[in-house]
């Protein structure tokens, strides 16, 4: 995650890829004094080890997205080539690590398939969801929800008593979507798995299922692997993401 810092106005924001973070990033960079730290690999953990004591007081904030879009959004970058992420060199040479690896095979699936979404979601994802919001999103002074992107930004200046430029340009739109995510859930095997893989990080953060598709409840059993599994994979953020 690379942030975004300013010694004037004392914030620090934090991206988070697919939130709509890069349209908040460049709009401070550009309009609200940001200054650009670290590097994408770097977590708010990385930022406390170097960070003077009065950057330790500074106004926190990242965003976070319903997984139930974000996994479209996902489904298209890779699907569409975003930004030239799987054929330009200089971009494919930067992709390392387990995460990008994985896209890389996705990226390959779906040129080799032209796959269907439900197709890739049951294919693809299959364990509990977690992202990096899980390390430090709940110290923040604020998180921004990409569902109210312009409206939140709008709130964090007001709260950094910033008087407001501009309304928050979107950029970084995922190309071809034309209709709502939840449309995408075509199949009820794809509910059910959204069910299953999403349900504990929605309860967490206060997102809820269409009510169109009924009762969607988190089992015990359910929660207990995304717990589970929420060990190795804080392990993995904050230790071992260099080496693998």
């Amino acid at each position: 995650m690379t942030m975004i810092i300013s010694h004037r106005f004392k914030y620090l924001f934090v991206q988070l890829p697919r939130t709509g973070s890069t349209a908040v990033a460049d709009e401070l960079y550009e309009n609200y004094e940001g200054e650009r730290i670290l590097n994408k690999h770097s977590t708010y953990q990385d930022f406390l080890k170097q960070a003077a004591a009065e950057e330790k007081t500074y106004f926190v904030f990242s965003s976070i997205r319903n997984p139930l879009d974000d996994a479209v959004s996902h489904y298209f970058k890779c699907k569409n080539d975003h930004k030239g992420n799987f054929t330009v060199p200089k971009r494919v040479a930067r992709r390392k690590g387990i995460v990008n690896h994985m896209d890389n095979e996705i990226y390959r699936y779906l040129k080799k398939t032209n796959a269907d979404f439900p197709t890739f979601f049951l294919k693809f994802y299959r364990t509990p969801y977690n992202n990096w919001a899980d390390l430090a999103h709940r110290k923040f002074d604020y998180v921004i929800r990409f569902e109210n992107l312009v409206e939140d930004f709008a709130t964090v200046l007001k709260m950094l008593n910033i008087e407001p430029k501009r309304p928050l340009p979107l950029v970084n739109l995922t190309a071809r979507r034309t209709r709502s995510y939840v449309s995408y859930y075509s199949t009820r095997e794809a509910i059910a798995r959204a069910n299953w893989v999403f349900g504990p990080f929605m309860r967490e953060w206060g997102y809820e299922f269409p009510r169109e598709w009924g009762d969607m409840r988190v089992t015990w059993w359910n929660q207990l692997e995304y717990d589970f599994l929420n060990v190795f994979r804080t392990m993995y953020w904050k230790y071992l993401r260099y080496r693998i």
